[in-house]
C-alpha cells in the first residue's frame, strides 16, 4: 500500500504534520485533528462551542475535498472536546446542524465518537475533529 501525505490549499500551513494521508489500494483518507482556525491561523469562535464545532467540520470538509472525498465517504468521525459535560450536547449539535447542508454532512452522521479531554494541543481551542474515509 502506498501512502500520499498532503496539506491542501485552504488548510493551516505550515504545520508540523500533514493534514491528510491517502492510502492506495483501498483508498483510505485520514484527516488529522482539525480545529476552529482559518487557513492563516486566525481563531474562529473563541469560547463558543457551537462555532468551533462548525469550523472544525468546515476544515475537515476542506481536507476531505483535497483528497477527492466528501463526508459521504467518511467511515468515522472522532470529536475531542475540552471540559465536556453532557449539558453541552445542545450547543455541540447546534454547531453540527449549522453547517451540515453547507458541507454535505449526512443525517445521520457517519459513526462518531465524542471524547471529553482535559486539554488540546492548542490551548484556546475547545474542539478537535479527526475523520477517516474510504474513496473508490
Amino acid at each position: 500500500m502506498t501512502v500520499e501525505h498532503i496539506t491542501p490549499a485552504g488548510m493551516l500551513q505550515p504545520a508540523p504534520y500533514h493534514h491528510v494521508a491517502v492510502g492506495t489500494g483501498s483508498r483510505h483518507v485520514h484527516v488529522s485533528g482539525q480545529v476552529a482556525r482559518l487557513a492563516d491561523g486566525t481563531p474562529v469562535a473563541p469560547g463558543d462551542l457551537a462555532g468551533q464545532v462548525a469550523q472544525a467540520l468546515r476544515n475537515t470538509a476542506v481536507g476531505l475535498a483535497g483528497a477527492g472525498a466528501t463526508f459521504a465517504d467518511v467511515l468515522r468521525l472522532t470529536f475531542y472536546v475540552t471540559g465536556w459535560t453532557p449539558d453541552q450536547a445542545g450547543a455541540f449539535m447546534s454547531g453540527v446542524e449549522s453547517v451540515a447542508a453547507e458541507i454535505g454532512l449526512p443525517n445521520p452522521m457517519p459513526p462518531a465518537s465524542l471524547i471529553g479531554v482535559d486539554a488540546l494541543f492548542e490551548a484556546d481551542m475547545m474542539v478537535e475533529l479527526e475523520a477517516t474515509a474510504i474513496v473508490d
